[in-house]
């Protein structure tokens, strides 16, 4: 791939720019462009790719292949360009797969949980000298990457589901964390999402190394080979004891006959216990020691946007997390109320796309329930075109149905003045979302710093 060059439309993307770090640090010749400027952007502008701000056809130069997400319409300019050209122009799926090729890939897929459990694997083959080659969804705080060409035999990376191309992929093992009802406009029905599991566990090539939630119904339904694991007592791998103690999380574990006992993570709730287990028994059906997982564990800082330490002023500590679905946000805020205890939890959320606020609008209402204060913003459209009656005014109307907490609404442009308002020194504040909300948090430590 050395002599080839890439362009990536949408380069600033998280799983986008993982894809261009490997290939700049393959040798390729890399280019690519966003509608704006990041951290991510200028990190792959430093190894030498050659970044645009802005969609325009003139920034492609006789690419060897373009490379686009599912998120990148048909009217953008460079897409026009592309489909005029004789070269290659493919998904980023396909891109991933063939950058995987001669590795043997451990690939973690599921609705909830993909990032942190693949973080979390990649820093432990890292941690242990298996210099994987990896592309995360996240930045891996301990790593401080989201992607790494490896030397080693493993290539460890999220599958996605949410557009079906985790089918393209032939995994060596793999990692299913749960099956929740999302990403309906692609799948259409919940029993063809389910489908789609069931195809992709079977083109796991060693069933020695897949592991499957199995206090999950949907993935029970499928009596997947492998092994289970959770903390139902029917499970193979089974987890018992788990205890959280402010923002660390021990548990015990039984696999195969053995037991490991208070095995430590400085993650919080129950979601990352089955994440930590699942590595855990991954770990050593790959030949690590128990010791050496367990050190690993140790050193595991976390990832960026999952409820991540943004900063403190006068008292008040501010997170940022990327949860966007109820199910995520009712496991988050559950681990962060009880890790700040008596501290009033104060969340301000971004509803993430109007057909993922319409899918899942009634059970909104329920997710909150953790928090002490709730301040809605904007709905973040992530290109879709509104939906009519689907507004943050109806999400609010949903929750005051439900819950006896505080709620408001707060334009977006307004957000941060708003919480800077609302706050009260003691308070937690979490900013919740998939969109720009990861934001709000600096800003309002900025404007918490100038207030007298």
């Amino acid at each position: 791939m050395s002599a080839e060059c890439y362009h990536f439309i949408g380069i600033g993307g998280i799983g986008m720019s993982a894809l261009a770090l490997i290939l700049l640090q393959r040798g390729s010749c890399v280019s690519g462009s966003d509608t704006s400027s990041s951290p991510l952007t200028e990190e792959l502008r430093k190894l030498g790719a050659k970044i645009f701000i802005g969609h325009s056809a003139s920034h492609i130069h006789n690419p060897s292949a373009i490379i686009f997400s599912t998120a990148i319409k048909e009217e953008n300019p460079e897409v026009k360009k592309a489909r005029s050209l004789q070269v290659p122009f493919m998904h980023r799926s396909l891109l991933l797969k063939q950058l995987m090729e001669g590795y043997q890939p451990l690939l973690v897929t599921g609705t909830h949980g993909k990032t942190t459990t693949t973080s979390l694997l990649a820093h432990l083959l890292v941690y242990v000298g298996k210099d994987p080659s990896y592309a995360v969804g996240g930045i891996v705080r301990s790593l401080r990457s989201n992607g790494k060409s490896g030397n080693g035999p493993y290539f460890v990376a999220e599958a996605d589901e949410s557009d079906g191309s985790f089918l393209k992929y032939t995994p060596f093992g793999a990692i299913i964390t749960n099956i929740d009802n999302d990403h309906l406009d692609y799948w259409e029905t919940g029993e063809a999402l389910i489908e789609g599991f069931r195809k992709f566990a079977e083109g796991v090539l060693s069933t020695e190394h897949l592991f499957w939630c199995g206090d999950d119904e949907k993935l029970c339904s499928l009596k997947l080979p492998g092994f289970s694991y959770g903390f139902d007592e029917s499970n193979v791998a089974c987890i018992k004891n788990f205890r959280q103690a402010g923002w660390n999380n021990s548990f015990d574990l039984t696999f195969k006959s053995t037991e490991y006992l208070e095995i430590e993570i400085p993650l919080v709730g129950a979601h990352n216990v089955l994440n930590a287990a699942s590595v855990f028994c991954l770990g050593l059906q790959l030949g690590i020691s128990e010791a050496k997982i367990r050190e690993a564990f140790s050193h595991f800082k976390g990832v960026g946007r999952r409820a991540e330490f943004q900063g403190e002023q006068k008292g008040i500590s501010v997170f940022d997390d990327y949860a966007h679905h109820p199910t995520e946000i009712f496991a988050t805020l559950r681990a962060m109320k009880q890790a700040v205890f008596q501290r009033r939890l104060v969340v301000a959320f971004q509803p993430h796309r109007y057909t993922r606020t319409r899918d899942c609008l009634s059970e909104f209402a329920e997710a909150f329930e953790k928090a002490d204060l709730l301040v809605l913003t904007d709905i973040y459209a992530a290109s879709e075109a509104p939906i009519e009656g689907i507004t943050s005014e109806a999400v609010l109307s949903k929750i005051k149905e439900t819950l006896c907490i505080d709620v408001f609404y707060s334009p977006r442009k307004t957000l941060v003045d708003t919480l800077v308002s609302l706050l009260e020194p003691e308070d937690v504040l979490v900013t919740m979302g998939a969109g720009d909300i990861t934001q709000v948090g600096k800003e309002v430590l900025q404007k918490l710093s100038l207030k007298t």
